[in-house]
């Protein structure tokens, strides 16, 4: 079976929702380093379409999720973990692995919204989420699902 890490900010979470519901006041404390912000991952509601995406892939292939999250931001590695349970399920969170080095776990698909932590030198496809090939879910899938 073949094996698709999937990336959480950008991907399957709209990392922008929970940067709104920051009050104003922390976000101007943490001003261009909002990635520190404690509890804010968790804050964050699903990219339309993605959960529903996660489990029709879970009944092709093999799927993990693979993200990184800030080392100065200790909050960030449980927030993104419960994340994964509340909105993918208990058994999610065994297929979570947070990394800065994507390149090093191997599968057949990454798809991931940016190139940086090593998804650009992943050995599989990189799958471009957010990019004119693959703008959103509906084009992932339709790919994946050929």
């Amino acid at each position: 079976m073949k094996r698709v890490f999937v990336d959480m900010d950008g991907v399957l979470v709209d990392f922008e929702s929970g940067l709104e519901k920051v009050d104003p006041e922390t976000r101007a404390k943490y001003g261009r380093r909002i990635d520190k912000i404690p509890g804010m991952f968790a804050l964050m509601d699903p990219l339309p379409g993605a959960i529903d995406a996660w489990h029709r892939l879970c009944e092709k292939y093999e799927v993990h999720i693979l993200s990184t999250a800030p080392w100065d931001n200790p909050t960030a590695w449980i927030d993104k973990r419960l994340w994964v349970e509340k909105h993918l399920g208990r058994s999610a969170w065994k297929k979570l692995t947070l990394s800065h080095n994507k390149h090093l776990l191997r599968g057949d698909y990454l798809i991931d919204d940016r190139t940086a932590n090593g998804a650009g030198e992943f050995e599989g496809e990189h799958i471009h989420f957010g990019t004119d090939s693959f703008p959103g879910w509906d084009t992932v899938l339709t790919y994946l699902e050929a």
